[in-house]
C-alpha cells in the first residue's frame, strides 16, 4: 500500500495532506472519514478479498489524524469539498465510486453534487441529510466554551457515556485523531448545511446509484422512508449505532462490496 502526503494550497492555505492508496485494476473506490476519525478507518478495505482488485483511496481530512493546515479557522464543509477537488487532481483520480462517514458523507454529497459526471456511485454511511443529523455536531452550539481543548475535553465525555454502540471507543481516541482549533469551524458548518440546505433535494438530483448506511440503533431516524422514494437504497447494519467501521466492520465492509458489485455490473 502507498502512503504520502499532498502538498496542497486551497484558498490560500496551506495542506500537507496524508493519504494511503491501494492501486488495482477495477474503477477507484474514494473514502472520506467521519469527524474525530482518520483514513485509517477504511485500511481493512486492503486485505479483504471483496476489494481485493479494487483501487482504494483514503485520507485524513486536514487537522485531523496525519494532515495538518496552517489555518484551521478555514475549515468548513465547503473547503473539505475543494480540498477532495484538489486531491483528486493531484492522484489522478478521474472517475470514481465516492464513499464516506458522517462529517465525510456530508462532504461527500457536496462533491458528489459538483462532480456528478465524475462520481459513479454514492455510498453515504450515515451522512448528514437532515438536521436531525447534527446530534454530535450540534453541541458546539449546545455547549458552548471559550477555549478549544475544553470543548473538547467535555465533547469526549459526553459521547464517551452515550448508550451507543462504539461511543466509548470512538470518544477515548479523540485527541489523537483530531486537533482541538479544528473542532468549531467543522461543528458549525455542519451544522449550517443541515439547518439551512436542501441536503435530501441534493442526494435526490444525484444520477448515479446511492446507498444510505445506517446503524441499526438508527432505524429511528425520520427519512429512512422517503430514501427509496427519491431512489436511494437504505442498508442497516446489524449490531451497530452511528460508527458501524468500528461495531461490526465485517457487516459494513460486505454491504459496501455488494452495492459495488451490483452496481458496476448494471453499468
Amino acid at each position: 500500500m502507498e502512503s504520502g502526503s499532498l502538498d496542497l494550497n486551497v484558498q490560500g492555505v496551506a495542506i500537507s495532506l496524508a493519504y494511503l492508496r491501494r492501486r488495482g485494476p477495477l474503477p477507484t473506490l474514494l473514502c472520506l472519514h467521519g469527524f474525530g476519525s482518520t483514513k485509517e478507518d477504511y485500511a481493512d478495505l486492503t486485505l479483504r478479498e471483496d476489494f481485493q482488485d479494487r483501487d482504494l483511496v483514503f485520507w485524513d481530512a486536514p487537522g485531523c489524524g496525519a494532515s495538518s493546515i496552517s489555518d484551521p479557522d478555514a475549515l468548513s464543509i465547503p473547503f473539505l469539498v475543494e480540498v477532495a477537488q484538489s486531491a483528486c487532481v493531484a492522484l489522478e483520480l478521474d472517475r470514481f465510486h465516492l464513499s464516506g462517514h458522517s462529517m465525510g458523507g456530508l462532504t461527500a454529497l457536496m462533491l458528489a453534487r459538483d462532480q456528478s459526471d465524475r462520481v459513479l456511485s454514492f455510498f453515504d454511511i450515515e451522512g448528514n441529510v437532515a438536521p436531525e443529523d447534527c446530534f454530535l455536531s450540534r453541541q458546539i452550539i449546545d455547549y458552548p466554551t471559550e477555549a478549544a481543548d475544553d470543548f473538547l475535553a467535555g465533547f469526549k465525555q459526553r459521547v464517551r457515556l452515550r448508550s451507543e454502540y462504539s461511543s466509548a471507543l470512538y470518544a477515548i481516541a479523540l485527541e489523537a485523531k483530531v486537533r482541538a482549533t479544528s473542532v468549531a469551524p467543522i461543528f458549525r458548518s455542519m451544522v449550517d448545511l443541515s439547518d439551512n440546505t436542501d441536503l435530501m433535494g441534493i442526494m435526490a438530483n444525484l444520477s448515479c446509484p446511492r446507498a444510505f448506511v445506517h446503524g441499526v440503533q438508527n432505524r429511528h431516524l425520520s427519512y429512512l422512508d422517503h430514501l427509496p422514494k427519491i431512489g436511494v437504497e437504505v442498508i442497516e447494519i446489524p449490531d451497530s449505532g452511528h460508527f458501524p467501521m468500528y461495531s461490526n466492520p465485517p457487516a459494513l465492509w460486505r454491504a459496501m462490496a455488494e452495492f459495488l458489485s451490483r452496481n458496476e455490473a448494471q453499468s
